[in-house]
């Protein structure tokens, strides 16, 4: 059956998540049973001609997902009994950093469609469009981001589908295999595979409570010559950190010393929710800048943008015609006049207003239910934080049993680069109603205490035991 799964090489989709996304249908489906063993990764590469990383990393997702689980010298088994219905209203799911449907204003989207539709570019929208992008948007962009002081004069843009392209298509151009990458660690899975996949040589910089280890990043720059280092300084993904302006200057300052280009994904930026917005790396000096429609409007649309020099955007844009011919313009056409009409802004108000009551009720439900010992990252934006449980707790053992109590999370060591702590995991509050979110994290800290407390009394025995 999975020997049969097919892959469109020209999407925007990355590989590995197509074939989670095929496995994912079949265990929904229930034509593989939950407790079936899943192919060894090698085997199922060799059957469809894939790298065994790229099986690897479908199957990490799988995982994360609650619907396979990996046992060491066993292999991966289907575990989607332990999963309750998705669709039941008593589960509650932090797994996701994606913004809530029930948000959407749909009705705001019908009548901007319908105007895109019945102008009198309509015609001209439907037709092959470029490979750099609709060129109305991009001049938007450029315009938006120039004001922003975010465009140097001789600075262009290139729409991709999504932020996942555009680090895909900045790996063809800046780091071929077997290139050396510096990348946050934790980070990102979808990120971290796009390099894994071409054979590149990660070199991992630890995210702190503040952002990247300034020092560690200063020796691997001085030591690994990287070709690149790619960073998320606003709300990080998974941990949610943000890197101080003090910070930011410094990797500026180092990314000039040692000729390194600095990719800076900045999905999140616009979800601010208290405090104030610092300048992106891009404003400081930085080389390349990634934005998104994906967490601020509709996922779904796949619109993201890269911000670079004029002669890079030619080389993206080249590289992306060669896997992707042109753009969607029907999305794009949609997107630019939702932003023009001024529909963009007030949605963006009322995300920001819903986000920040979920922060509020995330960062509350934690203090109140987490067990002592733990601790959490307290961002100002974004959609996730990073839990740490106390010893000698793993995130990943207890995954099975907080899905039997109705609620999912990501375990850290899918956002791992290097050795990873099992003890973290990533909770995303984005699409959660804050009532949902109380009970979400109450549900957790019990299950939680349990552990702990069953944890510490086996402990206490077994010292007993052993001075007899």
């Amino acid at each position: 059956m999975l020997k049969d799964i097919q892959f469109d090489d020209k999407s925007a989709i990355p590989i590995y998540r197509q074939l989670a996304d095929a496995i994912a249908s079949y265990i929904r489906g229930g034509a593989i049973l939950d407790g079936d063993r899943l192919p060894p990764t090698r085997e199922l590469a060799g059957q469809l001609g894939l790298n065994r990383t790229t099986v690897s990393a479908a199957y990490d997702l799988l995982e994360s997902e609650g619907l396979i689980k990996g046992h060491v010298g066993r292999g991966s088994f289907v575990s989607y009994a332990l999963h309750p219905q998705l669709s039941g209203s008593s589960f509650i799911s932090f797994a996701s950093s994606r913004p809530a449907e029930a948000d959407f204003p749909v009705g705001a989207f019908q009548s901007t469609c319908r105007e895109v539709i019945s102008g009198p570019m309509a015609s001209a929208i439907l037709q092959l469009g470029l490979p750099s992008g609709y060129a109305p948007l991009r001049q938007y962009l450029l315009d938006s981001a120039r004001s922003e002081g975010v465009a140097r004069p001789d600075d262009d843009i290139l729409i991709t589908s999504g932020c996942q392209q555009a680090m895909d298509l900045l790996q063809r151009v800046l780091a071929p295999p077997g290139s050396t990458v510096a990348i946050e660690d934790p980070v990102y899975h979808g990120q971290r595979n796009v390099f894994r996949r071409a054979d590149i040589r990660l070199v991992p910089i630890p995210v702190l409570e503040d952002g990247v280890d300034i020092e560690r990043l200063a020796r691997v720059f001085a030591q690994e010559r990287p070709k690149l280092v790619a960073l998320t300084p606003n709300f990080q993904n998974p941990t949610g950190t943000t890197l101080p302006q003090a910070s930011r200057e410094a990797i500026v300052k180092l990314a000039a010393e040692f000729q390194v280009t600095t990719v800076e994904n900045d999905i999140y930026g616009a979800l601010r929710y208290t405090g104030y917005s610092l300048p992106t790396l891009k404003q400081l000096g930085g080389s390349v800048l990634i934005r998104s429609f994906s967490k601020i409007a509709f996922p779904g649309l796949r619109v993201g943008w890269i911000i670079g020099p004029a002669a890079l955007i030619a080389e993206l844009t080249e590289a992306r015609q060669w896997c992707d011919l042109h753009t969607d313009q029907l999305s794009q056409a949609v997107l630019l006049r939702f932003a023009e009409s001024g529909r963009l802004e007030e949605h963006c108000q009322r995300i920001r207003a819903l986000g920040r009551e979920r922060l509020v009720a995330c960062l509350g439900a934690c203090e109140r239910h987490l067990p002592s010992g733990a601790s959490f990252t307290r961002p100002e934006g974004g959609m996730s934080i990073w839990i740490r449980l106390p010893d000698p707790l793993d995130a990943s053992e207890l995954l099975p049993r907080a899905q039997r109590e109705g609620v999912s999370y990501v375990p850290g060591k899918h956002f791992a680069v290097g050795p990873h702590d099992p003890r973290t995991f990533r909770l995303s509050f984005g699409g959660l109603a804050p009532a949902l979110i109380e009970t979400g994290i109450a549900r957790l800290g019990r299950l939680f205490q349990e552990e702990l407390e069953r944890a510490r009394s086996v402990s206490r025995f077994d010292a007993a035991s052993a001075l007899v």
